[in-house]
């Protein structure tokens, strides 16, 4: 971790290199993109296939939900 390295920064859901099966993580659904209501849960498959997005990286969890990565761990 060089000069310039924020944690937050690395771990907010933006990069899809951070983000693996089986993660627990805070997601926010679609219907809930205007409140920004985070839902929990342990991530099952990752759905964004470029290495980053400005909103986060889509993910489904082992629920079911599907939504963007808002908070990892």
């Amino acid at each position: 971790m060089g000069p310039g390295f924020s944690y937050n920064e690395a771990m907010d859901g933006t990069r899809r290199s951070d983000i693996r099966p089986g993660m627990s993580v805070r997601i926010v659904l679609k219907k809930d993109q205007r409140t920004g209501k985070r839902t929990a849960g342990v991530v099952r498959d990752i759905l964004t296939r470029s290495p980053t997005h400005p909103h986060g990286i889509k993910v489904r969890l082992t629920s079911g939900a599907v939504g963007r990565v808002k908070e990892i761990g």
